[in-house]
């Protein structure tokens, strides 16, 4: 069975460019050996973290334990979970969406503020929100194999 996995997370310590490229280097060769795919999204000025993961569920649930036992992450919260009939990320085993700068009216269609804030909203607006972001953002490194 597919499930599709939205969490949302802060940096416990900032991070750089070169951190977040170990991090997706890490993730891409991890996921496509267990069948996960997904994508990143990593906002630098409001140091949040949202991700998408998709693939059994067994995967998937172990994948997100993992993550939210990772001292790099605080306020790890799941916003959305669901059974899927198809993935929509299955080309990227970890595919990465430039966050930096957002636009405000994107921000407000989803918010009562321009600020990312994932914590304040609902799951399914951070989802369409995060779909929206994949949609208009540059996405890097769209890639299955690692």
């Amino acid at each position: 069975m597919l499930v599709r996995l939205l969490y949302a997370s802060r940096e416990a310590d900032p991070v750089n460019a070169e951190t977040l490229a170990a991090i997706l280097r890490v993730s891409k060769e991890k996921n496509h050996a267990a069948g996960v795919t997904g994508v990143l999204c990593h906002c630098g000025t409001s140091r949040i973290f949202m991700q998408v993961l998709e693939g059994g569920r067994a995967q998937v649930s172990t994948l997100f334990n993992r993550i939210s036992q990772d001292r790099r992450h605080r306020d790890v919260v799941l916003l959305s979970y669901e059974e899927i009939g198809e993935r929509s990320f299955s080309g990227w085993s970890m595919g990465q969406v430039s966050m930096s700068p957002l636009n405000p009216a994107l921000l407000l269609k989803y918010s009562e503020s321009a600020v990312l804030d994932p914590y304040s909203v609902p799951g399914k607006a951070s989802l369409a929100l995060f779909y929206e972001l994949v949609a208009t953002a540059s996405v890097a490194a769209p890639s299955a194999t690692p």
